[in-house]
């Protein structure tokens, strides 16, 4: 089933990348998983943008998961989080389309002192929820062909977009935006190969 589970807004620093807003769709998981899944989307997008060269695109696939990222030329950055059966090219037009309307909201000058908190946007709910159906995108992809003919670079994992010697399982233990309960989660997934984590 085409599902898309997660759009997120960051701004990418010179060695971080900041949440400004974000959006979920995490009626597939049970109820006691959404929060750790939650989180761990969140450190996914946070560590992919992190992790991507400023105007490139890139299309991460880990397990039933791809994980689509943009970073424009001005550090504003959009993460898709998506089933494989969810159209590439439309992910990354939506997030080219949001981005585009969130710099026309926020001056991306601006856009390092954004957060989450204090941030109205949203339309990120609003994308997110129209387009889990991608036939409703055909209008906007149609007008955008080539997604400015950037190249979007394929990796098969996530440890493919991870620096030389870097291991998730230590991103994972040294990181502070993920609680204990999201850690176990991911251990516990990891062992089990279970369905609801992104990186089993």
């Amino acid at each position: 089933m085409v599902k898309l589970y997660a759009l997120t807004i960051l701004y990418k620093g010179p060695t971080t990348a900041t949440t400004i807003k974000s959006a979920y769709e995490l009626g597939s998981f049970s109820f006691f998983q959404r929060s750790s899944a939650q989180e761990f989307m969140a450190f996914v997008s946070k560590t992919i943008t992190e992790r991507t060269q400023i105007a490139a695109r890139q299309s991460v696939k880990e397990k039933e998961y791809m994980c689509h990222v943009y970073v424009r030329a001005d550090n504003l950055a959009g993460v898709l989080i998506s089933d494989h059966e969810y159209p590439s090219r439309v992910s990354h037009t939506l997030i080219t389309k949001v981005l585009d309307e969130f710099a026309a909201q926020y001056p991306p000058s601006t856009c390092a002192t954004l957060n989450e908190a204090t941030t109205i946007f949203p339309q990120v709910n609003t994308y997110l929820a129209k387009y889990q159906n991608p036939r409703e995108a055909d209008a906007f992809t149609k007008m955008q062909n080539d997604l400015d003919e950037t190249k979007i670079i394929l990796h098969n994992t996530i440890e493919a977009v991870l620096e030389r010697g870097e291991k998730l399982d230590d991103l994972v233990s040294k990181s502070e935006g993920l609680s204990m309960q999201s850690k176990a989660f991911y251990k516990t997934a990891r062992k089990t190969n279970s369905c609801c984590s992104l990186t089993a």
